[in-house]
């Protein structure tokens, strides 16, 4: 299960309004990709399955933001201008993103999250989940035995749930059913911390590249 601290490893070198960034390409058989923004491309190294980039800031919020094939394993070649997928949301200042790509390649989709809630209570934390498994219908969520979210579809994630501070097993299942697919034990929620859990590959898959399993990420 990756852990992504807050910090991330940066690709920019300043900031354009204190916006942080970050992409999680989580789509199979899609290969690597690399953001432009206003037609420049961002990073120095391209986005691999399943890796999160974790946050950067932006120089530039000037649209279009675009997602292309990536070329860092290919020295010398010219900047792909296909475009995968095209985004004109409009980023507010100090704001947190990120961008979930997913889907089975060629029918890539994406999921844009604004990472950003209200502060939980003393003592507690705030989690969401977010469903980019291809294929599956919806998923159930339990933390410590306890139900958390239920049927979350594909493509969907749920808004930010305020739960104690403490360590949680987070296990997920096909909605109504009691088959295991997903157990992420000893996660630890801290006071006033924001968690996006996601899930991605195939539910149908166990042991290739393809296979269904999670991620964690700090928001804030």
């Amino acid at each position: 299960m990756p852990f992504i601290s807050s910090c991330g490893k940066g690709a920019n070198t300043g900031p354009s309004s204190n916006i942080q960034y970050q992409i999680i390409n989580v789509s199979p058989g899609l290969g690597s990709v690399d953001l432009y923004v206003n037609y420049a491309k961002v990073n120095t190294s391209s986005y691999f399955y399943p890796t999160p980039s974790g946050y950067f800031y932006l120089n530039s919020t000037i649209l279009p933001f675009q997602i292309r094939p990536g070329t860092t394993l290919v020295p010398g070649t010219v900047a792909a201008s296909t475009n995968i997928i095209t985004l004109n949301d409009t980023l507010k200042p100090n704001t947190r993103y990120t961008l979930i790509l997913a889907g089975l390649a060629p029918d890539t989709t994406y999921i844009f999250l604004t990472d950003t809630s209200s502060s939980p209570s003393r003592g507690r934390g705030k989690i969401r989940f977010v469903n980019a498994s291809p294929q599956s219908t919806g998923f159930d969520v339990t933390a410590n035995d306890t139900s958390l979210f239920s049927n979350v579809a594909f493509a969907k994630y749920t808004t930010f749930k305020e739960v104690p501070a403490g360590t949680y097993e987070f296990k997920m299942y096909p909605t109504g059913t009691s088959t295991l697919l997903r157990d992420v034990p000893n996660v630890t929620i801290q006071d006033g911390r924001l968690y996006t859990l996601y899930c991605y590959g195939l539910a149908s898959h166990t042991a290739d590249t393809l296979a269904f399993s999670s991620g964690f990420i700090t928001n804030k």
